[in-house]
């Protein structure tokens, strides 16, 4: 490890829950809900309707732009194509398939015959026609990270960290399928270049498993063991963390010469290439009965997956799309499992520690805690007021909403849901300015017409 990032907390792992449990395959349920929102970019349009059958595999949701295509992940009838709830709140049109359970597999779904012959390109297409995002969280379409990185990357550093509490699913991917992270790991060499794979080291028996693979296959990859601290996994962290070079504010890790892909991106990567595409889901949490690691169609009701658990506590008062840190709370468990959903958390009644009177004691902890070298109290102070050119100036495009300052912050003051909203009031300021401009122009313009 070059150097250690600036910042960061050191919450209890909470990961002895679910860190020796096996990832279990869970029996695909009689219906999905596949939401054609499951990437960062504008929502796919639905290419099958009402009535139609689909195969596993198929492609039934198109994209322009940014984004990525959908498939289906059973065999079965299209019940509906309509608005369902999802995970980022709201609803959004989404394939409701019924499941034949048959897994009838698409003619669209096969491997090449050489792989390993596969030129650059091609791979990105198959990646791109995989529809593989990042399944950290983020869901940036990787094919879009691929190819724009080509030219400039020459370090791929693959986010074994998983620095949240609670989330196991990574870990045990590196126990149970170290083969295929390192294949994918071998196919972004191809592309790039160098890999190295970064691994807390609260992690050892993970990282001994890769390097068995990587010392087997004399694969052209490298682990770093790195120091627990959280945001570790955080990609601007990551980079500095291995390479010793910090991403510029308002900048990539492209930068700096780098691209980062999560441990499960990377297996969808290497199976994209060889034959599917499966995707891990992790249900943890002291909420539910039975802890586990789990692996389900996209689609699946997160309700089935807490009864698989053994179902709610009682006194179960959250639900978490996502980690602790990062995560978003849930009205209630009717949303379907998609790529980006590493982890669903339900949290009983000892677990909230919420203050009915938030207050700032200027104690500066959460500046020291803040990986961007952000200074959260001002920033909660500007949002408070309303002060959108403060904000601005203050670099708050610059947090990366980790929950290391609402974390650490002794007052239990709401600080990284209040930059969720300075955000969003900055990017509204900054489109009014923008229409007033045009506005200004085209009246200005048609002044000199007449």
């Amino acid at each position: 490890m070059a150097q250690a990032f600036f910042g960061g907390v050191h919450p209890n792992d909470m990961k002895a829950a679910t860190n020796e449990k096996a990832i279990e395959q869970l029996q695909a349920p009689a219906q999905v809900v596949i939401p054609m929102s499951m990437h960062f970019g504008a929502p796919c349009t639905p290419t099958v309707s009402k009535g139609d059958y689909v195969k596993l595999g198929q492609k039934i949701g198109e994209f322009k732009g940014l984004g990525a295509p959908i498939h289906a992940s059973v065999s079965g009838t299209v019940a509906a194509v309509e608005p369902r709830p999802y995970s980022m709140g709201g609803k959004v049109m989404s394939v409701v398939i019924d499941n034949d359970f048959k897994d009838d597999l698409s003619e669209e779904v096969h491997a090449p015959a050489d792989p390993d012959a596969l030129s650059v390109e091609e791979m990105v297409e198959m990646v791109k026609q995989a529809g593989i995002v990042g399944m950290g969280g983020a869901t940036f379409p990787t094919h879009t990270k691929i190819s724009s990185g080509i030219g400039k990357v020459d370090t791929v550093i693959i986010n074994g960290a998983e620095c949240e509490p609670y989330i196991t699913g990574d870990h045990r991917a590196m126990l149970e399928r170290p083969a295929e992270i390192i294949g994918g790991c071998c196919y972004l060499a191809k592309m790039f270049g160098v890999v190295v794979i970064g691994v807390e080291d609260n992690k050892k028996n993970g990282i001994e498993a890769l390097n068995k693979v990587i010392a087997e296959q004399k694969a052209p990859v490298v682990v770093e063991s790195l120091r627990c601290r959280y945001p570790q996994g955080g990609e601007k962290q990551l980079c500095q963390a291995i390479t010793g070079k910090q991403v510029p504010p308002g900048g990539l890790p492209a930068n700096i010469g780098c691209a980062v892909f999560n441990i499960n991106t990377t297996i969808a990567i290497y199976h994209a290439i060889k034959d599917g595409m499966p995707v891990v889901r992790t249900v943890s949490g002291s909420g539910v009965v039975e802890p586990k690691n789990l692996e389900c169609p996209i689609g699946t009701p997160v309700s089935l997956l807490f009864d698989a658990c053994g179902g709610l506590k009682d006194e179960t008062f959250k639900l978490i799309a996502g980690g602790p840190m990062m995560g978003m709370a849930q009205a209630s468990a009717d949303f379907p499992v998609a790529k980006g959903t590493g982890a669903v958390l339900a949290f009983a009644a000892n677990e909230n520690k919420v203050s009915e009177d938030p207050t700032c004691i200027r104690c500066g902890r959460c500046v020291e805690a803040c990986p961007m070298h952000l200074e959260p109290l001002y920033l909660y102070l500007y949002v408070q007021k309303n002060r959108i050119e403060d904000l601005e100036a203050a670099h708050v495009m610059d947090c990366i909403e980790c929950g290391a300052c609402s974390y650490i912050c002794p007052g239990r003051l709401h600080l990284t849901h209040s930059f969720k909203v300075g955000k969003q009031k900055v990017k509204e300021a900054a489109a009014k300015a923008k229409a007033a401009a045009e506005a200004a122009k085209a009246a200005e313009e048609a002044k000199k017409e007449a």
